[in-house]
């Protein structure tokens, strides 16, 4: 199992019956795949569309029928499209229950970057200022660690800012951290993956739960 199907497992099981809510592009739009069983969520894509669900087979596939990403889904029993206008009329309205974003970094006041990289070609910001002020949870995923093994899980973030204070939880390839009083607090980790080990690759000023889960995947 790769890092990013880990996270997208993970954030699968923060979806609760009759919730809206939101994913975005990357690792958010994969864990429609892993919508638990008997769980009745109903999945915002922001480019129009409300009760989703995963990946459509090939037989099943309708190429006018694209996620945020510009990936096919299948709509659920019950599902409805609507223009993007509609969309976010729904985004800021409040009636987004959660909403799950990738990231760039997060730091521990619960601040996110997730638009822009200094020097790098960026296509926008898309939704996520909208949906990190407009949903009542705001979940981040995000890989642990970048290609050289730094951690992306900071004491504040460097790269310009998304939205501040804005997110709850935070969903990495290692761990599990509840967004607590400008620190973390470090409530699961993925198997055979130990507490000293999520400490010595988390930047963060990091609380230890004592009831430190192991990640269910």
């Amino acid at each position: 199992m790769n890092a990013k199907e880990i996270i997208a497992r993970r954030v699968g099981q923060e979806f609760k019956d009759g919730a809206v809510v939101n994913l975005g592009f990357g690792i958010p739009n994969m864990a429609a795949n892993y919508i638990p069983e008997g769980v009745q969520v109903v999945l915002q894509a922001e480019n129009g569309a409300l009760r989703f669900g995963g990946k459509p087979t090939r037989s099943t596939l309708d190429p006018d029928v694209y996620n945020s990403g510009g990936q096919p889904i299948t709509l659920r029993l019950g599902a409805a499209v609507f223009d993007i206008a509609t969309s976010f009329a729904i985004i800021r309205g409040g009636h987004v229950d959660m909403t799950v974003l990738g990231a760039l970094e997060v730091d521990q006041e619960g601040n996110i970057a997730n638009w822009l990289i200094p020097g790098v070609l960026s296509p926008g910001m898309g939704g996520a200022m909208d949906l990190l002020v407009g949903a009542k949870k705001v979940v981040a995923s995000i890989q642990h660690t970048d290609k050289k093994g730094n951690s992306k899980i900071l004491k504040k973030c460097r790269l310009p800012l998304s939205a501040v204070h804005a997110v709850d939880l935070i969903v990495t390839d290692l761990a599990v951290f509840e967004v607590r009083d400008k620190k973390l607090l470090l409530t699961e980790t993925v198997p055979r993956i130990t507490v000293d080990e999520v400490l010595a690759k988390t930047e963060a000023d990091v609380i230890v739960s004592d009831h430190v889960k192991e990640m269910s995947l």
